[in-house]
């Protein structure tokens, strides 16, 4: 490709805070929940980039003729690729799409086809738009994808505090992440956390069923805790991990933890699992805390159990498929909290709110 800006570069980042900015040079964003997307096109040459740099087109090949039919004929945009089921956006769908086989790949962009939402403009023509401000830039992406079609989405955008803070209230049920806050005039900073992200924060109590070694220190450190609510069946099920701890709080819970690792196999809801006795790897048993799956190749994800006798809180963003969407953060041990209190019901639910309430009926 040749153009103003060629890749590989890496996208502009977001650092998170806690509410919405104070002042009035700021323009809100939904913050949408998919696979954040650099798309390059040069004529008929199309390239849809990953975060980390990886190609994506394999994986999507029903976007690149809309591409190629409503973009600029030379230009590369910021966006993220979504999957929308149902009137909310469907990450667990969007992942099913990064498959190995190109016969799967084939059939599934026809069963559940990918979007592509766009809210920044990194060039277009010859002219390199990153040191331009963002208001300039969004005027100009508004200007190119004025007549945009599905599946090619201008996100919406506005400068009204209150509007930002309804879609924050009422539209996680549709999937989305939260808010995202620019500010006007910013310029396209690559690989920088200039953006400001607005996500929810909620606690909740889970069990501590097992953890993971600390990559830099088997033995000397905890690297993560490994998280269980019960269902309505009174099964434990396993629901992320918590992690971000300091290396002197990994170091203190090899001997915090020690006690609960004797004879913890004798009764543990997930002993099958420890012992890698369930057959097959379907999409069910995927979710086994040493599952190995495509999206952990290369990664030890090997695990001690522990008896399912410690409470702790955690603080979670979002809840998706029974699971957290991202890691948890560790909050504190509840020694006062019964395990059997560590269930689903006290779970904050967020009822599903149509994607058109933001797109319109497109």
């Amino acid at each position: 490709m040749r153009l103003a800006v060629n890749p590989p570069i890496l996208p502009m980042l977001a650092k998170r805070v806690e509410q919405l900015p104070a002042g009035d040079n700021w323009t809100f964003e939904p913050k949408w929940d998919g696979f954040r997307t650099l798309i390059f096109r040069d004529g008929e040459e199309v390239l849809l980039q990953s975060r980390d740099e990886k190609t994506l087109n394999r994986y999507f090949p029903e976007l690149l003729e809309p591409i190629r039919a409503q973009l600029p004929e030379r230009c590369v945009c910021d966006g993220e690729i979504v999957i929308a089921r149902g009137g909310t956006l469907d990450f667990d769908a969007l992942q099913l799409r990064v498959h190995p086989a190109a016969s799967r790949v084939k059939l599934l962009s026809v069963e559940i086809p990918a979007a592509i939402v766009f809210f920044d403009l990194l060039c277009e023509g010859a002219i390199d738009l990153r040191s331009e401000p963002y208001q300039a830039r969004r005027k100009r992406l508004e200007t190119v994808l004025a007549d945009v079609r599905p599946p090619l989405f201008l996100t919406p955008a506005t400068t009204d505090r209150g509007v930002a803070a309804d879609w924050f209230k009422r539209f996680e049920g549709a999937g989305l992440d939260g808010v995202m806050a620019k500010a006007n005039n910013g310029a396209y900073e690559p690989n920088k956390r200039v953006m400001l992200k607005v996500k929810h924060d909620r606690d909740c109590d889970c069990v501590i069923a097992g953890f993971r070694w600390h990559k830099k220190g088997e033995g000397e450190a905890v690297g993560s805790l490994l998280l269980g609510l019960f269902d309505d069946a009174g099964d434990l099920q396993h629901v992320g991990v918590c992690a971000s701890f300091t290396d002197k709080k990994r170091r203190e819970l090899v001997s915090f933890l020690q006690p609960y690792r004797e004879h913890a196999l004798a009764a543990h809801p997930w002993r099958a699992w420890a012992e890698d006795s369930l057959p097959g790897m379907g999409a069910k048993e995927q979710r086994m805390p040493g599952g190995k799956s495509r999206w952990s190749q290369g990664k030890d994800l090997s695990w001690e159990p522990l008896r399912p006798e410690l409470v702790v809180e955690v603080s979670y963003d979002h809840m998706q498929s029974g699971r957290f969407r991202h890691t948890a953060q560790f909050r504190r041990f509840r020694t006062d909290k019964p395990v059997a209190q560590c269930n689903y019901a006290q779970l904050e639910t967020v009822p599903a709110q149509e994607l058109s309430g933001i797109f319109g009926n497109r």
